[in-house]
């Protein structure tokens, strides 16, 4: 299909209700989450939402971004994960400070054994035409077909992340809970605490929070709910989004931390690693 035809700008208030609408869509906890908190009267603000891709020239950083930055996105800064090999970019719209960050990451592929390579050669390859341009990248999810679970398998054995692309593409891989903005759980231990009362799974990678107040940013995140994939070889359980929560602190000028610790992103980025339950 050609997408150009296709190509329009959307509001940022269309492209984060349509994003929201899918992330809760594919992942029921997620709704699940929220409607626990506003059941507890707590107004829920999202202070971020992250994506994940390959850096390939039809699908990079960049190319997910202009979704964003044609609605008054602009650019914020960069980190590096070593260890995962990975580099990603955050975004801030200009004019609305209350709109939520973005957070986009790309796999470093040529860091990887040729058949990781392989594989994400194949994906790029079969990118409709136009998509990249059309402004729906970032909704689309898997558009190279069914995956294969041996192929999954694989993929894990070199980097959870780039598996995790390869089942389900395109789409928020997470939104954000502004611990600033609740009133009777205002802090990640209160938080944390309520999650586990009901059952939820926390990601524990380096301990339930990440960060610190001196570090001027703490997160938590569940770990990412279980979704039946229909795979080549058939059905299987594997983790799909997950839910985070971050809470800011003022600096020595009084202003809120707005960026991101990759330290404690590495640990995040964790919680769609696979698990049983």
């Amino acid at each position: 299909m050609d997408f150009f035809n296709h190509t329009k700008k959307m509001t940022k208030e269309e492209i984060l209700n349509r994003l929201w609408h899918d992330y809760i869509t594919k992942n029921p906890h997620a709704g699940e989450i929220y409607r626990s908190f506003t059941d507890e009267g707590e107004t829920v603000v999202n202070d971020h939402i992250a994506f994940r891709t390959f850096n390939i020239p039809a699908a990079g950083i960049d190319v997910l971004a202009k979704t964003f930055t044609r609605a008054g996105y602009v650019y914020r800064g960069d980190y590096h994960f070593e260890e995962k090999h990975l580099y990603a970019k955050h975004y801030e719209h200009e004019a609305d400070k209350d709109a939520p960050r973005v957070f986009i990451s790309e796999l470093i592929t040529d860091h990887f054994s040729p058949f990781l390579q392989e594989t994400v050669r194949g994906i790029s390859g079969k990118i409709p035409k136009g998509l990249p341009e059309s402004g729906e990248l970032v909704f689309a999810g898997n558009v190279w077909g069914r995956p294969s679970y041996e192929r999954y398998l694989r993929l894990r054995e070199e980097s959870e992340y780039a598996a995790w692309v390869y089942v389900h593409g395109f789409c928020a891989n997470h939104f954000t809970v502004s611990v600033n903005h609740l009133k009777k759980y205002d802090s990640l231990q209160k938080v944390n605490a309520f999650l586990r009362e009901r059952g939820f799974l926390l990601n524990d990678s380096a301990g339930e929070i990440k960060g610190s107040p001196q570090e001027l940013l703490e997160q938590s995140s569940t770990r990412a709910g279980l979704v039946e994939v229909d795979f080549s070889e058939g059905k299987h359980s594997i983790p799909a989004c997950y839910y985070e929560f971050a809470r800011r602190y003022p600096d020595e000028n009084g202003n809120i931390f707005s960026g991101f610790i990759a330290r404690s992103a590495d640990k995040i980025f964790e919680s769609t690693d696979f698990y049983k339950k």
